[in-house]
């Protein structure tokens, strides 16, 4: 079987009822889109987002809870569209995520990429995640369902997001370190956070996410590294040969490295409640068809 066919412990749905979704990864975006709310997209829906759920939504690691609190705000189809105060109030991580989850439950191998997107900020590269799913010629693909039938203005198809306006993580990296690039324009700029050093941190992120492990944004491990000055030569050549993988079997060879592989207890960096130590959910794996089994811990 595909590996970017199984669930991960994060893209898990569950026990959700997958027989009623569409198999098309436009109407797949859409239900996304329909039921989630970018915690910053408040303004755009004319919707006051309760502090609550700014501070606590988007800490939701695993798609069964985004499922749960869904419910729990309305019981209905996941494919029915629902007004502001009943989304999930999420990032673009959990778009990502939850297209990921669907598109694995349906039949579609998909994984998630972690990066920066050029179309937020003119002149900057966001912190973003997009959903990467294969195309039945074994081609890769970039779909954003945040701005695809949302409040967006964009000159692409958000389903074939360019390889320009969404730069992977190790694709930063290599620009930066040949001095294509400026590190100070990738980060996040509202809360001024940018550098080297950030690149680095969405280089291991994004290495985790291809191996099975969807973190959280704000999620770390290993030493602590908060700007440039931190980072040390060792760093610097670890990130660089992580950056410069490109075959799958390579990218989990060197997710078994220990410096490289999400342990099972790691430092978020939240926004809104500090900094805490949490301990991840052991991985699991399940069919498209839902069935689950417990495997080693990551």
């Amino acid at each position: 079987m595909d590996i970017y066919l199984t669930q991960s412990a994060y893209s898990d749905p569950g026990d959700l009822d997958v027989s009623g979704l569409p198999r098309d990864l436009g109407a797949l975006a859409h239900v996304v889109r329909d039921v989630l709310i970018h915690r910053g997209e408040g303004e755009l829906f004319a919707y006051a987002i309760p502090e609550p759920r700014l501070a606590e939504d988007a800490e939701s690691r695993y798609v069964t809870d985004v499922l749960r609190i869904l419910r729990e705000r309305a019981e209905r189809p996941l494919t029915r569209r629902r007004e502001p105060d009943e989304r999930f109030v999420g990032t673009c991580r959990d778009f990502s995520l939850l297209l990921c989850a669907l598109l694995r439950a349906t039949g579609t191998p998909a994984r998630l990429r972690c990066g920066f997107a050029t179309y937020f900020t003119e002149g900057f590269h966001e912190d973003h995640w997009v959903t990467e799913y294969r195309l039945p010629d074994g081609g890769w693909r970039l779909a954003d369902a945040q701005i695809a039938y949302g409040p967006y203005d964009v000159d692409f198809d958000p389903l074939d997001v360019p390889r320009d306006r969404f730069v992977v993580a190790g694709q930063a990296w290599r620009e930066c370190r040949a001095g294509r690039a400026d590190p100070g324009t990738f980060g996040v700029s509202w809360l001024r956070l940018k550098g080297l050093w950030f690149v680095r941190g969405n280089v291991l992120h994004d290495l985790a996410a291809l191996n099975g492990v969807e973190v959280l944004p704000w999620d770390g491990w290993g030493p602590e590294i908060l700007d440039d000055a931190a980072l040390t030569e060792d760093d610097i050549a670890l990130v660089d040969t992580v950056a410069v993988a490109r075959s799958e079997d390579e990218l989990r060879r060197l997710y078994e490295d220990p410096r490289l592989t999400v342990p099972d207890e790691i430092t978020s960096y939240t926004t809104y409640g500090g900094v805490r130590k949490v301990t991840l959910r052991r991985s699991r794996t399940a069919s498209p068809g839902g069935s689950t089994a417990a495997t080693s811990p990551r």
